[in-house]
């Protein structure tokens, strides 16, 4: 695993937890990690960052039709 530093601004009112989850959920939405990748980079059980998603703008479920139609079919 690879260590990033960001230098944010004083004035962004976010905690460390925050960050990780609002990058955590954008890459788990543009599909380039899983969602138990994901959830190991914030330190989260898979169950706990697929429940918290919501909160960070981004459904668990894919917005393609192809991809929408696959998991109902998988369900």
């Amino acid at each position: 695993m690879r260590t990033i530093q960001l230098q944010i601004p004083d004035s962004i009112d976010l905690k460390e937890y925050d960050f990780l989850m609002i990058i955590a959920s954008k890459l788990y939405e543009d599909g380039t990690l899983s969602s138990g990748q994901a959830a190991e980079i914030v330190g989260l059980s898979k169950r706990a960052f697929i429940e918290l998603l919501g909160r960070y703008g981004v459904s668990l479920f894919s917005s393609s039709l192809i991809d929408l139609e696959s998991d109902i079919t998988n369900a």
